[in-house]
C-alpha cells in the first residue's frame, strides 16, 4: 500500500511535468479505489519534497476535508509547484528530488495551564503541533524534532513561523497535537 500512495503522489508531479519515467500506467482514482477503498475516505495528508536532502517544497492539509486519493493529489502538486518558498520543480530536478507523504491523525486540543504543564503533555519526536496564537497560526510535523530536538527550540521556531514573538508560550495560545504515519 505504501508503494501505492507514493506512485499516486509521483504519478501527480509527472503528470503536471508531462512525464513518465518509468513508461508506467498513472494510477487514477478509479484504480486505486478498486485496490483499497481507503482511497475515498476523508485523510489530511502533507507531501514533502527534499532535493538532495534540503527541503523543496512541503505543502499539507490539517484537516481531513478531501477524499485520500484527492488530498494526495492535490497536496503532491501543491508541494512541487506551489509552495512559495521555492521556485516550482522543474523535471530536471526530479532525479534529485526524494518524495514523503506524512498521514495526519485528528489533531486534539492540548489543555494546559502552565508551559511546564505543555510541556509534559507532548511526546518530542512523536507529535506534530499546531500552534494557534490570536489570527496566527503555524504547524511543524513530527519530522521537524530531528532538526529542532528540545522543547524550548522547537517551539522558538513554532511561534516564529507562526509569526508571533519567540516566546509566545507566554501568551498561551492554543495548542494542539497529531501523529502522523510517514511513507518514505
Amino acid at each position: 500500500m505504501d508503494n501505492l500512495i507514493k506512485k499516486i503522489a509521483w504519478d501527480s508531479i509527472y503528470s503536471k511535468l508531462n512525464l513518465n519515467p518509468k513508461n508506467e500506467k498513472l494510477i487514477t482514482k478509479y484504480d486505486a479505489v478498486k485496490i483499497s477503498p481507503e482511497f475515498v475516505l476523508p485523510r489530511a495528508t502533507f507531501i514533502t519534497l527534499k532535493k538532495n536532502g534540503k527541503l523543496r517544497g512541503c505543502i499539507g492539509s490539517l484537516v481531513a476535508h478531501r477524499e485520500f486519493y484527492d488530498d494526495l493529489v492535490h497536496n503532491a502538486i501543491s508541494a512541487a509547484f506551489s509552495d512559495p518558498r521555492f521556485k516550482p520543480v522543474t523535471s530536471d530536478e526530479i532525479p534529485d528530488i526524494s518524495l514523503e507523504v506524512s498521514i495526519l491523525t485528528p489533531a486534539i486540543l492540548v489543555k494546559y495551564d502552565t508551559i511546564e504543564d505543555l510541556k509534559n503533555q507532548i511526546t518530542i519526536g512523536i507529535d506534530g503541533i499546531i500552534l494557534k496564537d490570536g489570527q496566527n497560526q503555524a504547524t511543524f510535523l513530527p519530522q521537524v524534532w530531528e532538526e529542532l530536538q528540545d522543547f524550548e527550540t522547537f517551539f522558538s521556531h513554532l511561534c516564529q513561523k507562526a509569526r508571533t514573538t519567540q516566546d509566545c508560550l507566554k501568551n498561551h495560545p492554543q495548542i494542539y497535537k497529531y501523529q502522523v504515519e510517514k511513507i518514505k
